[in-house]
């Protein structure tokens, strides 16, 4: 019914989340895995920082649906969290929460107890072969799982010592975040403070000393800087997902959350996909079209409206966020709620699609509708507070004492 690829060597481009999930299910059907990165090990494109892997786009938690695919999530370190600091843009600090697991918190990285050495791990276990530090055409390749090459968004984030006790929060500011949001998170003495960034922004350094400067404020952290760290997404939808033969999957195939960022539940499902479909258990077009595709369109339609509200649209979907939570007794539920592609959604999609994303031909000839990193606008032009500037001087200070920076403003 499917194409099936026994016998033949599988070749996978990326050691990513997607690319190891893919290539470790491939192994144990019996094929001969190689998978090639450019990188020096799995993880190197992060370091160290905090990631977030969310539950509420599926009925199923999500690392049941990791055992049910045979991939164990007991080869890296989570910590689970059922309550959220959700702080309005006019700083009152209200708690979604539910009687389940809303998100799990894990580290990316190279370190052992990462995420990315964990599938690195099963994948090596499962007789994969893992090529580092090299480079592979992907028409050379079954499976392409390659991360971003350009810029839809950026994230700068410090991450530091502190005494504080594990916490998430998450912070709607328009100004702190243009058109998105920052957050906080704190595992066992380590903290992260990071904002996301969805216009461009000349010296967007300062977005994060402000932040920092704002979380400083209302919580006791006792903060020592250990290193700044930050990232880039690419957001855009292609018009296949199988083209010339090869699967995509992950960032490669455009499977990322537009509104908040969060990818690394669809990664490792479109790796789980691809190698089904290699398989031939099933057809990876129509299943990432029929499990996938529509959670990132209606991603893709909250961004619209996002892209347009400032922080007065921000409080509305925070009162509305709880009045939610008051009235079904579950904080998870209203996050479900944005995900589910109502007839609303569904009217509003044509204009996103023209209003939001721009068509490009890619070099390989796929097509795809993506989203640009937006321009600045007047209300992001301000100067930044004395705290702020003494968080500038702290970190010069701190590189000057050994410090790392792992991505810096030329980079986004």
């Amino acid at each position: 019914m499917f194409p099936n690829y026994m016998g033949e060597e599988v070749h996978i481009l990326g050691a990513g989340l997607s690319g190891l999930a893919a290539a470790t299910i491939l192994a144990r059907s019996g094929r001969e895995v190689h998978v090639h990165e450019v990188r020096e090990d799995s993880g190197a494109r992060f370091d160290g920082d905090f990631q977030g892997i969310e539950n509420w786009t599926s009925e199923q938690d999500f690392f049941e649906e990791l055992e049910i695919w045979g991939l164990d999530s007991r080869e890296f370190k989570s910590d689970s969290f059922d309550i959220v600091d959700l702080i309005h843009p006019d700083d009152v600090i209200t708690n979604p929460k539910t009687d389940g697991v809303a998100f799990r918190v894990v580290e990316r990285g190279t370190a052992e107890h990462t995420i990315d050495q964990g599938f690195k791990r099963m994948a090596l276990s499962s007789g994969v072969k893992i090529h580092y530090g090299v480079k592979r055409s992907p028409e050379e390749c079954l499976i392409v799982a390659a991360g971003p090459k350009e810029s839809s968004a950026v994230a700068f984030g410090e991450i530091f010592e502190t005494s504080h006790r594990n916490m998430v929060a998450f912070q709607l500011n328009d100004k702190l975040a243009p058109g998105a949001y920052s957050y906080m998170i704190i595992i066992d003495g380590v903290g992260l403070i990071c904002t996301c960034l969805w216009r461009k922004q000349r010296k967007s350094g300062r977005y994060l000393n402000e932040t920092i400067a704002w979380y400083e404020g209302k919580y006791d952290l006792g903060r020592k800087p250990i290193k700044r760290v930050g990232g880039k997404g690419d957001f855009g939808l292609p018009t296949k997902y199988v083209h010339e033969g090869r699967y995509y999957v992950g960032e490669a195939g455009g499977l990322q959350d537009f509104m908040w960022g969060f990818g690394m539940r669809y990664a490792i499902t479109s790796g789980v996909l691809a190698a089904k479909a290699v398989i031939g258990e099933c057809d990876y077009e129509k299943e990432v079209r029929s499990r996938l595709v529509p959670l990132v369109k209606a991603s893709a339609i909250n961004r619209f409206m996002m892209n347009r509200i400032g922080d007065r649209g921000f409080k509305m979907v925070a009162n509305q966020w709880m009045r939610d939570q008051r009235r079904k007794g579950d904080g998870l539920a209203f996050m479900k709620w944005l995900y589910q592609p109502g007839f609303l959604r569904k009217a509003l999609w044509p204009i996103v699609k023209i209003g939001m994303l721009r068509k490009r031909v890619l070099s390989d000839g796929r097509v795809v509708h993506r989203m640009p990193f937006r321009k600045a606008l007047g209300r992001d032009e301000w100067e930044q507070g004395d705290r702020a500037q003494e968080i500038a001087k702290e970190w010069k200070e701190a590189q000057r004492s050994g410090a790392n920076l792992s991505f810096s403003e030329s980079e986004a």
